[in-house]
């Protein structure tokens, strides 16, 4: 938990595929390091799940080769929108709220501030925790972030990351939930707007950024990494 610590999710350097300067992988690394591990063997799927590379070696240089590997096939630049569309790259991925903030970082990543997020994700298994419901549910969103933020690194609470990254999201963009499969309620107590289909979901986006707002689309937003610049 002292790993996923409020300032280092809020670092801006601590977001996904970047290695440079991002303090949960720097804090990983020193705890390998103080374990001694000598040895590290990754792997890397492909969206059937068949082995594509295999990177072996210094707990360092492996990582460092997997990643740009891993960058060479899924890396792409930000483009300039004012709505983004992401999923979660569908059923098991997508099974809950919880996990679907993950394809809304994708989505994060290459919007700027108030752009609008629609997520097309099923989330038949309602949020994903009874903390997490509720660390959203319960507070105002930047309120919330902010407390994670000043709360001591030894301090963390349990489900708190997530719901940290999620009410940054949702502090800064608002977020179109896209299911027929999960509790409308329980998205709008969320701070989501909920609705059934997608193009419904693009008449709301547009009403909000004007019709001539550009569009990115992210098929699966598990399955790239935006550049940070």
């Amino acid at each position: 938990m002292y790993n996923h610590n409020g300032q280092f999710v809020n670092d801006s350097h601590s977001r996904a595929g970047n290695l440079c300067h991002n303090h949960v992988s720097e804090d990983m690394f020193a705890a390998a390091e103080m374990a001694h591990l000598a040895f590290v063997l990754n792997v890397v799927l492909n969206g059937k799940h068949e082995v594509i590379g295999s990177f072996a070696g210094d707990i360092h240089k492996a990582h460092e080769a997997g990643c740009e590997f891993v960058k060479s096939l899924a890396g792409v630049e930000p483009v300039e929108c004012e709505i983004a569309i992401t999923t979660n790259g569908g059923y098991p991925l997508d099974q809950n709220i919880y996990q679907a903030v993950k394809g809304m970082c994708a989505a994060e990543a290459t919007l700027p501030e108030g752009g609008v997020i629609i997520d097309v994700a099923g989330c038949a298994d309602g949020h994903g925790g009874e903390g997490f419901y509720h660390n959203i549910a319960d507070n105002d969103p930047a309120e919330f972030e902010r407390a994670c933020i000043d709360r001591p690194k030894d301090e963390t609470l349990p489900d708190q990351w997530t719901s940290q990254i999620f009410a940054r999201i949702l502090a800064h963009h608002p977020v179109i939930m896209v299911t027929d499969l999960c509790d409308h309620q329980m998205l709008k107590d969320m701070h989501m707007t909920p609705v059934n289909t997608i193009e419904e979901a693009l008449k709301l986006a547009f009403e909000m950024k004007g019709a001539d707002a550009k569009v990115a689309v992210i098929p699966d937003g598990l399955g790239v990494v935006v550049a940070q610049h």
